[in-house]
C-alpha cells in the first residue's frame, strides 16, 4: 500500500489488538504512539509486561506516546520531549509500504539515556528518511530507572528489559502488516540502548526475535552485579521509609520513585540499568559474547572520538596540571601514562587530553576489547574453522566547532546515522555547515547493514583491526586505537 501521487488516504493498519491509524509524511507511513503491552501501572505497577488488551474501531496513532517517568533534565545533548501519561509502553513505526506483501528489513531502535531519562520521540530519531531507503523503523519505549531496573522483591528483575523483548515480540506478531519481514530485524541503540543491544544478545528470553545487532558507544556501560542492583534498592526505599518490596514501593508514585532514586544517589546515568539476575540476563552479555553467545549475528560497532567531551568540557578552565595529574590518576593511569596521552595531543589542551583519556578508558578501548573478542569468538581472526557471523567497526570523527568545540562527542553521529541534520537542535551543537555527504555516507552504511548484514567495508579481525572512520574524508584504517591500547596496557 506504497503511497500513490495525490492520494490523501491515510493508512490504517491491522494488530493483534486492533486496527491504527497513521499519517503519510515525507511519502512515508508514520504510526506513533502505539502500545505494545499494558500501561504498567494498577496490577501491572512494577511486574513483567502484560499483552495488551484488544481496542474496538481504529485507534489513532497519530501522536508520540506518554514517556516513561524520569526526571526532567537533560543529561546528553539529544532533543528529548518529557510526554506526560502513563501509557509508556509504546512504540513508533516509519515505513515505505504498510501491505503485507512488501516483506522489507527492519530496525528496531532502542533509545539511550543512561537507563534513567531518554525517549523515542526525539526529532533526531525520526525514522522518515530510513523509510525512504527501504528500512521499517520501529523505535521504542522502555521503563527506566527504578520502575525499570531497580531490585524489588515480588517483582521481576530487569523489567525494562523485558519490555524490550515484548516490543520484540510485538515486532515479531505484527511487523508484516506494516510491510516489514520478521524474519530480518536488526536491533540497535546508542549508549543505553547499545547495552540493551548486547544484553538482548545474552539474554535467552530474546533469542530468535532478531537477525542483527548495532551498537553505538555503549560497549562499557554494563552496570553489574546482584549485590549492587540489591544495595540501590535498600537505599531507594530507605528514602520512601518502606521495604524494598513491590508491595510497599506500589504505594508510592513513579514520581514519588523517581524523587527517590535522586535521593539515595541512583538518578544519575548509570546508576540504574541492566545487571545480572541469573534469569533475565544469566551472565555478564560481554562475557558471554566472548565465549560465542550470539555468534550467528552480524554486528555492526563503534565509537565516537571524542566521547567524553560534554561531561569535561564544563570545568574545562578548572583542569590544572596538578588537578589533570589527578583525574588521569582516577582513570587508573599512571604518570608516565598521563604523559604518554599528552604526547599523543601536543597541541591540545589539558582538559582535552583528560576528555581523550576519559572516553577511551569509557567508550573507545571497550568497544575494541569486544570487537577483539567476538572476532576470536567467531573465527574471524585468522585461525582455522569455520567463522561465525562478522563484526563490523567504525569511529565517529567529525568534530563539531559548536559549543566551544565539543568535537565529535558522545551522541553527535545519531542525527548523520538517521539522515537528519535538519532536525531541531542539530545546527545548535554541530554548527550551521553540518556535511550532508558525511550523513549519506553514514545512512547509508546503517541501511546497508539492517538491509544485508554487511555496511560495505571489511569485518574486523584482530590481525589487521580495520575500522571505518567517518569524517569528512572517510577511510578504512587499520589499528586506529594501537597507540592508546599501548598506553593503557603499558600499566598492566
Amino acid at each position: 500500500m506504497s503511497r500513490s501521487k495525490g492520494e490523501d488516504v491515510e493508512p490504517v493498519v491491522k494488530t493483534e489488538s486492533g486496527r491504527v491509524q497513521g499519517q503519510w509524511e515525507e511519502e512515508s507511513a508514520v504510526f506513533l504512539g502505539i502500545p505494545y503491552a499494558e500501561a504498567p501501572v494498577g496490577p501491572h505497577r512494577l511486574g513483567p509486561p502484560a499483552p495488551r488488551r484488544a481496542w474496538d474501531g481504529v485507534r489513532p496513532a497519530l501522536h508520540y506516546g506518554p514517556t516513561a517517568p524520569q526526571p526532567a533534565v537533560d543529561f546528553t545533548i539529544i532533543p528529548e520531549p518529557v510526554i506526560a501519561g502513563e501509557d509508556c509502553l509504546s512504540l513508533n513505526i516509519f515505513t515505505p509500504d504498510p501491505s503485507p506483501t512488501a516483506a522489507l528489513p527492519v530496525m528496531v531502535w532502542i533509545h539511550g539515556g543512561g537507563f534513567v531519562t531518554g525517549c523515542s520521540a526525539s526529532p533526531w530519531y525520526r525514522g522518515t528518511r530510513f523509510a525512504r531507503d527501504g528500512v521499517v523503523v520501529v523505535s521504542i519505549n522502555y521503563r527506566l530507572g527504578a520502575e525499570g531496573f531497580l531490585r524489588v522483591e515480588g517483582a521481576p528483575d530487569n523489567r525494562g528489559a523485558l519490555d524490550w523483548a515484548a516490543a520484540l515480540e510485538w515486532v515479531q506478531a505484527n511487523i508484516a502488516g506494516f510491510g516489514g519481514d520478521a524474519s530480518r530485524v536488526t536491533v540497535a541503540g546508542q549508549s543505553a540502548g547499545a547495552v540493551a543491544c548486547l544484553g538482548l544478545m545474552a539474554m535467552p528470553g530474546a533469542a530468535g526475535l532478531f537477525g542483527g545487532v548495532i551498537a553505538m558507544s555503549g560497549a562499557a556501560l554494563f552496570n553489574g552485579a546482584q549485590h549492587d542492583a540489591t544495595s540501590q534498592a535498600e537505599a531507594v526505599a530507605g528514602q520512601l521509609g518502606c521495604r524494598p518490596t513491590r508491595e510497599d514501593l506500589g504505594r508510592f508514585s513513579p514520581e514519588e520513585l523517581v524523587a527517590a532514586q535522586a535521593g539515595a544517589g541512583a538518578g544519575g546515568l548509570g546508576a540504574l540499568g541492566l545487571f545480572i539476575d541469573g534469569e533475565v540476563l544469566p551472565s555478564d552479555p560481554v562475557a558471554a559474547i566472548a565465549q560465542g553467545t550470539g555468534g550467528s549475528l552480524p554486528l555492526l560497532l563503534g565509537t565516537t572520538q571524542d566521547e567524553a567531551v560534554p561531561a569535561i568540557i564544563g570545568s574545562a578552565d578548572r583542569i590544572d596540571p596538578e588537578r589533570f595529574a589527578r583525574r588521569m590518576g582516577r582513570l587508573g593511569l599512571s604518570e608516565t601514562q598521563a604523559g604518554a596521552y599528552r604526547q599523543l595531543m601536543p597541541e591540545g589542551p589539558l582538559w582535552r587530553v583528560l576528555a581523550r583519556a576519559s572516553g577511551d578508558r569509557m567508550f573507545r578501548l571497550p568497544a575494541a576489547r569486544l570487537a577483539d573478542v567476538r572476532a576470536v569468538a567467531s573465527g574471524n581472526d585468522g585461525s582455522a574453522g569455520a567463522p561465525g557471523a562478522s563484526t563490523y567497526a567504525y569511529e565517529f570523527r567529525w568534530p563539531s566547532p559548536a559549543l566551544g568545540g565539543f568535537g565529535a562527542c558522545h551522541c553527535l553521529d545519531l542525527p548523520f546515522v538517521f539522515d537528519n541534520l535538519d532536525a531541531h537542535w542539530v545546527e545548535t551543537v554541530a554548527g550551521a555547515e553540518t556535511p550532508q555527504g558525511l550523513a549519506d555516507n553514514m545512512h547509508a552504511a546503517w541501511v546497508s547493514f539492517v538491509s544485508r548484514g554487511d555496511p560495505g567495508w571489511a569485518a574486523y579481525n584482530s590481525d589487521r583491526r580495520p575500522v571505518m572512520t567517518f569524517d569528512g574524508q572517510s577511510a578504512l584504517v587499520e589499528d586506529p586505537l594501537g597507540l592508546e591500547r599501548a598506553i593503557w596496557s603499558s600499566g598492566d
